[in-house]
């Protein structure tokens, strides 16, 4: 039997605001270890003899950072599909299912978001191992946490009717997430888990239930995928398609509708990593229980989770807080309250500010550039280029651009003009010019580029050529 991770990685992540933005949401980043979480996930299942190379579903945005960090672990994926728009998880892992059909017929998917943490690998594998026996008799598993609390804050999973000897139940009924009475309720009982979104089923098992139940799902995932196209080093599904799709998650299209729902019981480390109080709780905190990351100073304080992007962030004499300094926003909040802080990303919605979509740091293809300083008609950004990469071949209506190298060596399109700059030359690249940044070296290159003009937004871009292929 052929098991083909399906890692998900779309998502946002808005309750770890601010550290987690549309741009750069929680499963690329590192929060618990040195690696992203999409790169925990992938290394967690990359050294299992019975299980093929990951798949990766992803968002358009994000597809080369999810490239990027690939790369960067040395996990070459069995592909890499982009959603043009999101549709929950029930049409991503059709449009999967239906990418692996054509590659295997007999494919079995083991579905994984990004952004989880699992702490037992070797339970997780056994888990799986388990699963995989159900899934030989045509079962949807999905694996159910043993609960460590009664926690409001997930779904659970009623166990039914065991099934042979390995610890694996029939799926009695799925439970939206309790209050606090019914919570205990439940853990006391011993037959109910938390709902953890991973599963493990054949591909034609998914689809077959999949069209019986949702058939609109289904016959729009298969028209994505058909009608797809590759795009560099990515399998594009067709836009029409997929946004033609309802959008639904694989409980409420399939799980809860299923008679081949199968539950195995896991207890593996678990967290999804949905607040700041559970990333605090997955992390080893110090004598006093704190969970500390960047230039922090720490006197009299128990209990929190303080972490600095930027600066030093000193805290003294609080306990159960969590402190998260960024660039350009800070949140300090009580442990208890973290579930609050999605209504901040509500708020920055709904004022039409920006601090939910990105940081000050943006990453590109070709590297990243990073806001500096800002004010009337004037903007100032660090630019990287990583070596051997070049921006597009562009021109703005409104800014002009003044480039000086910091470091590495540039080479410069300006109208028909191409020249070489070494560090501490410069450059001036007027409104309405033709231009382009590229680095021919071997390292990378820095440059402070200074914007001036009327407009200076990022949507003020007219690409003529593009080796990303991007509009």
């Amino acid at each position: 039997m052929k098991i083909y991770p399906v890692i998900l990685s779309g998502g946002a992540g808005t309750r770890l605001w601010p550290l987690s933005r549309a741009v750069l949401p929680k499963q690329l980043l590192p929060l618990v270890t040195d690696r992203t979480m999409l790169q925990e996930t992938a290394l967690r299942v990359g050294d299992w003899p019975e299980l093929m190379a990951p798949l990766v579903v992803c968002g358009n945005d994000h597809r080369f950072m999810v490239a990027e960090q690939m790369r960067e672990i040395g996990v070459t994926p069995l592909g890499i599909l982009l959603e043009p728009a999101g549709r929950n998880t029930a049409p991503a892992v059709a449009a999967a299912a239906n990418y692996l059909m054509a590659i295997d017929p007999d494919a079995v998917m083991l579905v994984l978001p990004a952004d989880h943490v699992i702490k037992d690998k070797q339970a997780f594998a056994s888990a799986v191992a388990r699963a995989a026996n159900t899934v030989r008799d045509g079962a949807l598993a999905t694996f159910g946490i043993v609960p460590t609390a009664p926690e409001t804050g997930y779904g659970y999973i009623r166990r039914g009717a065991a099934i042979g000897a390995e610890d694996c139940y029939q799926v009695e009924r799925f439970v939206e997430k309790p209050d606090g009475a019914t919570a205990e309720g439940f853990v006391a009982d011993g037959g109910y888990y938390w709902n953890s979104g991973m599963f493990l089923f054949r591909a034609q098992t998914y689809l077959n239930e999949l069209a019986q139940f949702k058939p609109d799902i289904a016959a729009a995932a298969e028209a994505a995928v058909r009608l797809g196209y590759r795009d560099l080093d990515f399998c594009r599904l067709d836009e029409a398609a997929f946004a033609g799709s309802p959008s639904d998650s694989i409980d409420y299209a399939v799980m809860e509708r299923t008679s081949h729902a199968v539950v195995v019981p896991a207890d593996i480390g678990w967290s999804d990593v949905g607040s700041w109080s559970a990333l605090w709780e997955v992390q080893q905190g110090d004598a006093d229980g704190n969970v500390q990351r960047g230039d922090v100073y720490l006197d009299g304080v128990s209990n929190s989770l303080v972490r600095a992007e930027s600066r030093i962030v000193a805290v003294v004499g609080v306990s159960d807080l969590v402190v998260v300094e960024t660039p350009d926003a800070v949140l300090v909040a009580h442990k208890s309250q973290v579930q609050r802080v999605k209504q901040i990303v509500d708020h920055l919605k709904f004022k039409d500010r920006t601090e939910h979509l990105h940081h000050t740091k943006v990453y590109r293809p070709w590297g990243y550039y990073e806001g500096i300083d800002a004010g009337e008609r004037f903007q100032v950004k660090r630019i990287c280029v990583k070596p051997g990469e070049k921006l597009s071949l562009q021109m703005h209506h409104h800014r002009a651009e003044h480039w000086v190298v910091v470091s590495g060596t540039a080479r410069v399109t300006c109208g028909e003009t191409v020249s070489l700059l070494a560090e501490n030359e410069s450059t001036y690249i007027p409104i309405g010019m033709n231009h382009r940044l590229e680095n021919p070296g071997k390292v990378p290159l820095h440059i402070i580029e200074v914007q001036s003009g009327s407009y200076l937004g990022e949507d003020d871009i007219v690409r003529f050529e593009d080796i990303y292929q991007r509009a």
